[in-house]
């Protein structure tokens, strides 16, 4: 196959994710959480084969007339932070004037933080919380925390969107990249299941979901700490 239509394919794949999010958005609409996140859960999968795949064919190259970082950055901003958002509103978990401030730190941060030229550091990995709030509000979910720490884990982390903490690209940052490969394939599954059961309590899936996303936000401000070995000169 011709390596344009390949880096094509890319850019198509990458363009399903806004898909995925009005099918997500439709579910939540509908109170349908479940669904949603199902959705959601699916949307990540795509994010997280297509970056790769557009490194392999090279597609700035052999497709420049999509700009897929772009594309990448509107369908995240869709399923990553704004269906999110408006599911943590709309199911109860924070309403009030809690649920107000939640919306509008999330909304207004994240858009700020992802048009920042440096929220990729050198090493590939975030500067910053990454806005994943799609996967921060699924753990929410699960765990139905009290609103007073929910309002506390989203301004905490709102805040960290704009700190010098580094947080691990899974598929990017090569440090630990044996382990953190893995328990982000263990994230995506425990998600997935822990939404399929619709958040049933005393799941497994919830026990999954706390321990890997305890390794995803803080191996970035480990590594930050643990200075890197260097391999001994001979």
């Amino acid at each position: 196959m011709d390596i344009r239509i390949k880096a094509l394919s890319v850019h198509l794949i990458t363009a399903s994710g806004a898909v995925l999010s009005m099918f997500a958005m439709l579910a939540a609409v509908e109170g349908n959480w479940r669904v949603m996140f199902l959705w959601l859960v699916l949307a990540l999968i795509v994010d997280g084969i297509d970056g790769p795949l557009a490194r392999r064919y090279d597609t700035p190259t052999n497709f420049p007339i999509y700009d897929g970082v772009l594309m990448d950055l509107i369908v995240d901003y869709l399923t990553y932070v704004f269906i999110p958002a408006y599911a943590l509103f709309k199911s109860g978990l924070l309403d009030g004037w809690t649920g107000w401030v939640a919306i509008i730190v999330i909304c207004y941060g994240s858009v700020i933080y992802f048009s920042d030229t440096r929220m990729k550091t050198q090493d590939k990995s975030f500067s910053g919380f990454p806005a994943c709030w799609n996967m921060v509000v699924l753990v929410l979910f699960a765990l139905a925390p009290s609103k007073g720490v929910i309002l506390f884990v989203v301004i905490a982390l709102t805040v960290g969107m704009f700190l010098q903490l580094k947080f691990v690209h899974p598929t990017r940052t090569k440090r630990w990249n044996w382990v953190t490969l893995p328990v982000s394939v263990l994230w995506v599954i425990c998600a997935g299941w822990a939404a399929w059961m619709n958040f049933a309590e005393g799941s497994i899936a919830h026990w999954g979901l706390v321990a890997s996303s305890i390794y995803l936000a803080t191996a970035g401000i480990a590594q930050q700490i643990i200075p890197e070995r260097k391999p001994a000169i001979r």
